[in-house]
């Protein structure tokens, strides 16, 4: 009796032992299945949806490939998708929501205003924040924002490029700088403007700020053939700059014009039609021949039935470059990942890339392009 009862005692003690175990590994498997959530914010909609899907496509490509493979350290990988429509009030409510649902980093935003107006949020969260296409120069090089990446150059990068081609390669000597307001387009301008001055080749012959969305730039358009300017460096996007190029080539105005990576997109071209031809704009350069690059792109034209749209490539180097620092940190810790972002390289489409002490991609330019029949075309 005693005997059977030290046996069932200790059967209790190992049914208990056992049950402990047993709870422990099933807490720490669902703490090991809990998901890396990444945040995707950009436009998705309005004007400027065409700059924002083709981002969060391309981190739903990466995503679908990393889970296929087992997840990052074992953890499956969650996007949560939210459109600011490129504008900055409703870019603040997207972090908000982004932050509260507990998102590790995030890939985004777009536009440089509406990045700019959610940064603060970010930061005070301590999140990870990075962009395939927001080029504010401030945004890196300011210190405001120290959660902040890119995989694109900044504006002063391509305010050079745009001038260096304008003023050397089209030798234009008077030139009207027109831009719209905006932290991009503003931006890009003011860099352009402090370029030339700074130099003794051009001057510049009008300087101004036009209000976007308008239905008419002639008076604008007016001024820049008061100045027989030879050609227009415009900072902004293609809904403005379809409009004054068209109103420009109506008036028989052969002025050159000189744009940046808001413009290059198909979109422009359909606006403009045929006035579209001849106008140039700087964009990321062409990877096309990279393997990374042709994986992608073949996986997005036989998901969605179309080709990529501006800022894709960039879009793969984000998403790549994220969870690859999560994996390679083994946490989902911001200092970590930073860590990593600094100082591991990741394969992406523009080659193997890690980011310098402000956040911006090391090695990443700009190339100029021209519209010919009907499509941008790298220049030589």
């Amino acid at each position: 009796m005693n005997i059977s009862g030290k046996f069932c005692s200790v059967l209790s003690v190992l049914a208990v032992s056992t049950g402990v175990v047993f709870a422990s590994n099933f807490i720490n498997n669902a703490q090991a299945a809990e998901p890396v959530k990444i945040g995707v914010a950009g436009s998705h909609s309005g004007d400027l949806a065409s700059y924002g899907l083709p981002t969060a496509r391309a981190a739903e490509l990466v995503v679908e490939k990393i889970n296929a493979e087992g997840g990052l350290n074992g953890a499956p990988v969650e996007l949560l998708i939210e459109d600011d429509v490129c504008k900055p009030e409703i870019a603040t409510n997207t972090a908000m929501k982004l932050v509260s649902a507990g998102v590790n980093a995030v890939i985004g935003h777009i536009c440089s205003s509406a990045t700019k107006a959610a940064l603060p949020i970010y930061d005070e969260a301590n999140i990870i924040v990075m962009s395939p296409s927001a080029t504010d120069s401030d945004l890196t090089k300011s210190g405001n924002y120290s959660t902040f990446y890119r995989t694109i150059a900044p504006n002063d990068a391509q305010a050079a490029s745009l001038v260096n081609f304008t003023v050397g390669q089209l030798e234009a000597r008077k030139i009207a700088i027109i831009h719209d307001k905006g932290d991009y387009g503003k931006g890009l301008a003011e860099d352009a403007r402090k370029i030339i001055k700074g130099g003794a080749l051009a001057k510049i012959v009008l300087f101004e700020g036009i209000t976007p969305g308008a239905v008419d730039y002639s008076a604008v358009v007016q001024k820049i053939k008061r100045t027989r300017a030879d050609a227009v460096i415009f900072g902004g996007y293609h809904p403005e700059a379809s409009k004054i190029v068209t109103q420009m080539r109506k008036k028989r105005m052969k002025t050159l014009f000189v744009s940046d990576d808001g413009v290059k997109d198909d979109t422009f071209i359909k606006v403009g039609g045929k006035y579209a031809e001849g106008v140039y704009a700087s964009g990321p350069a062409d990877v096309s021949a990279n393997p990374i690059t042709r994986e992608y792109r073949e996986a997005y034209t036989k998901k969605y039935g179309v080709e990529p749209g501006p800022f894709f490539d960039n879009a793969v180097a984000a998403a790549l470059a994220l969870t690859n620092s999560i994996r390679v940190a083994g946490s989902t810790e911001t200092e970590k990942i930073a860590k990593m972002l600094h100082t591991q390289a990741t394969a992406t489409p523009f080659g193997e890339i890690m980011f310098d002490k402000n956040g911006d991609a090391i090695g990443v330019g700009f190339s100029m392009y021209v519209v010919k029949k009907g499509e941008f075309v790298q220049v030589d």
